[in-house]
């Protein structure tokens, strides 16, 4: 096996530094101590997040000039908007913690999330390196990580079956995929030092953008505070 790059080396601290599967939302979820209701609130402000993102990959899209890459941000696209859309298994969690689709379309943003939705917004229509490393990099190579914490305790702790909880497994293959070759699309395409420094900081702001809607989560809806 080949040894890392450098630049890659960067790119995965950058990740790590801050992931998301040790925030305390996560540690609470994995212990068990969460309450349905309260993983119907992540699932309601989830989709806030999650079902915009093929339309944040199809700005990337549009702007990138690499083929190879295009093809991987459709099948990207057409993955998550095709057949079982992966925002109606993530409602149907929703609807087994007892959130119904319509209040999961409503829910109002927690101020944390609209800060990811902006940001992710904003990251979609930087230069196509940049973009790709803080989308598919430091946001979509994370899921793995966090899903593997969080899909063992659905059902010995907290009860679901295997249908509520395929969002999950789904996404801990698909994103495993997603998330190695969004690094090998960034490492080839950041061809400049200024290139490359501009990838591994947008990682760093997608970790801590991640991190603060997670925690937002865990005021909001564990410890109680006012948001």
């Amino acid at each position: 096996m080949s040894q890392s790059s450098e630049f890659r080396k960067q790119l995965e601290a950058a990740v790590n530094a801050r992931h998301s599967r040790m925030n305390p939302f996560t540690e609470k979820w994995v212990k068990g101590e969460l309450t349905r209701p309260q993983l119907g609130a992540w699932a309601a402000q989830h989709y806030q997040y999650v079902s915009q993102f093929p339309r944040w990959c199809a700005a990337v899209y549009a702007e990138c000039p690499y083929p190879d890459a295009r093809d991987f941000l459709l099948e990207n696209i057409v993955e998550e908007e095709s057949g079982v859309k992966h925002v109606d298994l993530l409602i149907r969690f929703a609807e087994a913690c007892g959130v119904s689709r319509g209040e999961v379309e409503r829910t109002v943003q927690l101020p944390t999330t609209r800060a990811l939705t902006a940001w992710c917004y904003e990251m979609a229509h930087k230069p196509f390196t940049e973009a790709a490393a803080g989308l598919l990099v430091g946001l979509e190579s994370q899921v793995p990580g966090i899903y593997r914490r969080n899909l063992p305790p659905l059902k010995p702790l907290y009860g679901f079956g295997d249908h509520e909880i395929e969002f999950f497994a789904v996404h801990i293959e698909a994103d495993e995929i997603h998330g190695e070759r969004g690094y090998e699309i960034v490492e080839t395409y950041s061809k400049t030092a200024e290139q490359r420094e501009r990838a591994v900081d947008a990682v760093r702001q997608a970790t801590e953008m991640r991190w603060q809607y997670m925690t937002g989560l865990h005021r909001a809806h564990v410890l109680k505070e006012d948001t």
